[in-house]
């Protein structure tokens, strides 16, 4: 039976908005997106911090601000050692006013899974593009599929060309719903093509 994996984006509830994490010393990271689609382990950040732009209700998963870093409680960042130690390292941050430890999850494995053809609509960057960088590669994807067989073991990858998703696997996500309180949604994205949603 074919494992199911889930897209894990911005949940329509209630909840804090947390700044991109920063130097716990001041200033700011030369590449504030490194925790969002890099797909590689980073190097040790140091101690980091982050601020709550709008208080709203305390969640144990966010995605950060503007570059969406994936922030963590101590609970949910244990149910990502116990089940993928190997595709994510966990790097500690202090949430201002909050006594209680997060971690900012860096996902580091990058899987050519993209199944193409069950994918709804899928849009490239071309040659012309202002970003020639990310030629071949794709601007955005609506109705994501990735074939499961590709995806060699991982329980938290970003597709290939697509690093932009954080994909979990099925046992992630129970482990993520077991904690609750998140601030996160799951969008399938393994099976037909007009599956409906969970």
């Amino acid at each position: 039976m074919a494992r199911h994996f889930y897209w894990l984006g911005i949940a329509d509830v209630p909840q804090w908005v947390v700044r991109t994490p920063e130097p716990a010393g001041g200033g700011a990271f030369e590449e504030p997106w490194m925790f969002f689609g890099e797909g590689h382990p980073l190097p040790d950040p140091g101690p980091i911090r982050a601020q709550i732009s709008h208080p709203g209700e305390k969640r144990a998963f966010v995605f950060s601000g503007i570059e969406q870093a994936p922030i963590v409680s101590e609970a949910i960042a244990n149910a990502f050692r116990t089940i993928a130690p190997g595709d994510v390292q966990l790097f500690p941050v202090s949430i201002e006013g909050k006594p209680e430890l997060y971690f900012v999850v860096n996902a580091t494995r990058v899987v050519d899974c993209i199944d193409e053809a069950r994918c709804r609509e899928v849009h490239h960057y071309a040659e012309g593009d202002p970003f020639p960088e990310y030629a071949g590669e794709y601007r955005w994807i609506y109705g994501l599929r990735i074939d499961p067989s590709k995806t060699g073991g991982a329980h938290v990858l970003r597709p290939k060309k697509f690093k932009t998703a954080f994909i979990v696997s099925e046992e992630i996500k129970a482990a993520l719903e077991a904690v609750g309180n998140l601030g996160v949604s799951f969008e399938r994205v393994t099976g037909p093509r007009d599956a409906p949603p969970e």
